[in-house]
């Protein structure tokens, strides 16, 4: 009854309004890109295009794609997000599930914990860090993207949260069956969270892909950096040398630039929608207690 009330379907419509609204003012931008994208050098860097192409071309993509090191960054990306995400994917819930027994259970819950949340709130450095990757030989490979954001503490609170909410006797009947932990781990616990398993996911994907630091760090040839490093040797370093010279001479850097960053921006906008419904559900459940 409270739905059908008229200040309610009045409230619901300048909600959804105002929804619209923030949601086409999220868009606008990466709309105004594809159309620079598409458009001639000329009014490209006259700034004439607004959200029409003028002069339409897929130059510009054209000399994107056939960029060597651009192409060898798009796919350090994937495979570092692809990798990055199931092993931490693996580690992350192996960790919540045993932190999410009782003590009685798990005798040393509360000291792992602790210690996981200690690391949490005191980080060791960008130095020591820098340290650790060069002496374990790491440098200038694709593990010294992934190895060190493996373990995400935030993303194991979530997770033992949501087992914690998991009935015991869905447990206990696995146990009764002759199950053991790890069997009752795979076949009762992943089944039920694949909401918050979405929402972390999303996380760890959202992460991996837009982290451009670490290359910088870790990173020395050109044709090993990830994608959101190269973006950013290009874009805030005006970096050009990285591009095809005769592709410069040709076009305008403001349509490659343009190209660049939505081809770099549309694998996780085509994922998202995906996951998008399982994120909400995830996030509110993990972050609470029982």
């Amino acid at each position: 009854m409270y739905h059908k009330t008229i200040p309610y379907r009045i409230f619901s419509i300048f909600n959804n309004m105002f929804l619209a609204a923030v949601a086409i003012l999220c868009l606008l931008p990466l709309y105004h890109l594809l159309m620079v994208s598409l458009s001639a050098s000329a009014p490209a860097n006259a700034g004439l295009v607004t959200f029409w192409p003028i002069g339409f071309t897929l130059e510009a993509y054209t000399k994107t794609f056939s960029n060597v090191n651009f192409l060898s960054s798009l796919w350090v990306s994937v495979q570092r997000t692809i990798i990055g995400t199931a092993l931490a994917l693996i580690v992350n819930t192996l960790a919540a599930y045993a932190l999410s027994k009782e003590t009685r259970v798990f005798r040393a819950r509360n000291i792992y914990l602790w210690y996981f949340v200690v690391t949490m709130l005191f980080s060791g450095g960008l130095i020591p860090g820098y340290i650790l990757i060069l002496k374990l030989g790491l440098m200038n490979s694709l593990w010294a993207l992934i190895l060190p954001g493996m373990v995400a503490v935030f993303n194991i609170i979530l997770l033992l949260n949501f087992f914690r909410t998991v009935p015991k006797d869905l447990e206990e009947a696995a146990f009764i069956d002759g199950a053991g932990q790890f069997r009752t781990f795979f076949s009762i616990y992943l089944p039920v969270s694949l909401p918050v398993i979405a929402t972390i996911s999303l996380f760890m994907m959202v992460g991996h892909w837009n982290s451009y630091f670490d290359g910088m760090i870790y990173i020395r040839d050109a044709e090993r950096l990830p994608l959101a490093t190269f973006m950013q040797t290009i874009i805030v370093q005006a970096d050009m040398t990285k591009l095809d010279p005769q592709a410069v001479a040709n076009l305008s850097q403001r349509t490659i630039r343009a190209s660049q960053i939505f081809i770099s921006a549309l694998p996780i906008l085509l994922v998202y929608p995906f996951l998008q419904r399982f994120f909400v559900t995830g996030i509110v459940v993990g972050a609470v207690k029982e």
